[in-house]
């Protein structure tokens, strides 16, 4: 069965551009520790291979490849001529996706959960502002102690309701989903890797699937992905139907990534 390697993060070098690919070098990090006994790997330098065809429809540049971080999936090879493999390590890449930035996550936030964050920071300036104008002349220290009780209500009272509507924006975003649902996530941010691409889950039992979602309006479990990759870890067949019955939006419970 062929290794199979993923990177991940920014190019470290310039793009080198060949007659039919590309290249450009990546490091990693190895492990903070390793079994007792041996030596503690440092970072590995890569050399990345890729088709001309295929990196051109990530819509990167020369100048934009150092910034954006990126995934690559493939596989490891010692056939490449050393003057064009400066990396210790050679890597022919079968996919590359652009990983979308914080601030590209902020842009596709759902707009109830926008509309949640611009209701509460409102309601705190206008507490804020209430304050302000609301100072209270020099009183006895019994006094004082009543006025900021009050504010402190007033404030709570105020507030309430702005979280509630965050509250309720939160459920309305997981109703009527699989059980373990934990977030809904947009079908264009779930990444495949290349070993489920090859598969091709049993049609009869992907005609179930596909039966219980037109008849419920939801998948009957929720993908299983990375948390902060969005590399899908179980649940192809779920995808595929997904993508079948045109879903914007799929249910996702998260893996974490083992530090």
């Amino acid at each position: 069965m062929p290794h199979k390697i993923t990177l991940t993060g920014s190019a470290t070098g310039p793009l080198r551009e060949y007659d039919r690919y590309v290249a450009f070098d990546m490091r990693e990090k190895g492990s903070p520790s390793a079994p007792k006994g041996l030596k503690k790997s440092t970072f590995i330098s890569y050399t990345v291979f890729v088709a001309k065809k295929a990196f051109n429809k990530t819509g990167l540049t020369k100048k934009s490849i150092m910034h954006e971080k990126i995934l690559i999936q493939g596989e490891p090879t010692l056939d490449i001529p050393i003057d064009e493999c400066p990396g210790e390590v050679g890597v022919i890449c079968f996919q590359i996706t652009v990983l979308p930035n914080k601030k590209d996550k902020e842009d596709n936030e759902p707009n109830d959960k926008k509309e949640a964050k611009q209701e509460a920071s409102a309601a705190q300036q206008e507490v804020a502002a209430t304050k302000q104008e609301e100072k209270p002349a020099p009183t006895s220290q019994p006094a004082a102690n009543e006025e900021k009780k009050a504010e402190k209500v007033q404030a709570e009272v105020k507030e309430t309701p702005v979280q509630e509507k965050k509250v309720e924006a939160q459920k309305k975003q997981i109703t009527n989903q699989p059980k373990g649902t934990q977030d809904l996530l947009s079908f264009d941010e779930i990444i495949v890797p290349e070993e489920f691409l090859k598969t091709r889950p049993n049609p009869q039992k992907t005609q179930k699937v596909i039966d219980f979602v037109k008849r419920t309006g939801r998948l009957d479990e929720p993908l299983t992905i990375e948390k902060g990759s969005n590399i899908l870890k179980d649940g192809y067949r779920r995808y595929i139907v997904a993508k079948t019955v045109k879903m914007d939006k799929v249910p996702v419970m998260y893996e974490y990534q083992k530090s």
